[in-house]
């Protein structure tokens, strides 16, 4: 584990949907990405302001799954599309960090690709969620 985690830099956040968890293990490297809600503008001589709207890191973390069962690959195709579910970018869920341990709240973040073979081999390439806090519950 890091010295430091996403964890240690987001509050506690609920889930629309706390009563199942997303934990279906990436199979490729794990991004996280953070960035903090500023903008930089450049004036006509060269200066710079910076305008620091908080001082709250969002996190996303991108996954992607290049082969999958059809058990799995239909319950992410689920939380994604499923109106009682995720609903696509509209309601947050319960995910389970690979490699750090933790439960967090998050939303998808982007669109959803999977891809079928004529083998019935399932894959999902990249998808990002948005981390919106730790879990509860």
């Amino acid at each position: 584990m890091p010295a430091f985690e996403m964890w240690d830099f987001l509050s506690t956040a609920a889930a629309d949907y706390p009563s199942t968890m997303l934990n279906i293990e990436p199979q490729r490297v794990l991004n996280e990405m953070g960035n903090k809600n500023q903008i930089i503008h450049l004036g006509d001589d060269g200066s710079e302001e910076r305008i620091t709207f908080n001082s709250t890191t969002v996190f996303k973390v991108s996954l992607q799954w290049d082969v999958l069962n059809e058990a799995d690959s239909g319950t992410i195709f689920k939380f994604f599309h499923s109106t009682a579910l995720a609903n696509g970018l509209s309601r947050s869920f319960r995910w389970q960090h690979p490699t750090d341990g933790h439960k967090y709240t998050v939303r998808f973040d982007g669109q959803l690709d999977r891809s079928i073979s004529p083998a019935s081999i399932y894959g999902i390439s990249q998808v990002t969620f948005k981390i919106l806090g730790q879990a509860t519950g």
